[in-house]
């Protein structure tokens, strides 16, 4: 196989996902989100199959990896859905973090050109720790950054199963002829 075969294009998108899902991973740790925490590190585990069926031609380990990048688009497209309200979804629930925290993404604060200013609803000297938040000035809206990520997540995906797919049937295609 050549250096710019469907094997090493595989590999390469396997790799970019997995960059991509690390950045991701973090900064739903930051923001406490335990859904897309467990999801993105599920992710994780399933790339790293599927590139090491790619490396060591173990088409059944990239069958794995184009199932489960069906599974993620779907599940992205729900994180788009989430973010921008549709179909009756709300990004104030606690859905993300399974109702454990009043946590939110990380980017609600943190986004880029964002100025936060923490004000406090009750007198200084009680032990109260609950704090409002202000957020002002952002370039981009927390919703909108969230959908870029899952966008280029479902990207990602969609060129890695068509990629994937065509693995499997080159893999196939070679062990069919050592056969005879």
């Amino acid at each position: 196989m050549g250096c710019c075969s469907g094997r090493c294009t595989l590999i390469f998108l396997c790799t970019l996902q997995l960059l991509a899902a690390l950045e991701r991973q973090i900064f739903d740790f930051l923001g406490f989100q335990w859904a897309p925490i467990l999801g993105n590190f599920l992710h994780i585990i399933v790339v790293i199959l599927g590139l090491f069926g790619t490396i060591q031609y173990r088409p059944r380990y990239i069958v794995v990896y184009s199932v489960w990048t069906a599974l993620w688009v779907t599940w992205n497209v729900f994180i788009i859905c989430f973010y921008l309200e549709v179909g009756g979804l709300s990004k104030e629930t606690d859905l993300m973090t399974f109702n454990i925290s009043m946590h939110r993404s990380w980017w609600r604060e943190h986004g880029p050109g964002c100025i936060r200013r923490v004000v406090r609803p009750s007198p200084p000297g009680v032990l109260d720790d609950f704090s409002y938040v202000s957020v002002t000035g952002c370039i981009i809206d927390f919703q909108y950054l969230e959908v870029i990520h899952s966008a280029i997540q479902i990207l990602l995906s969609l060129i890695g199963f068509v990629y994937a797919c065509y693995v499997i049937s080159i893999f196939m295609e070679e062990e069919d002829s050592c056969k005879y």
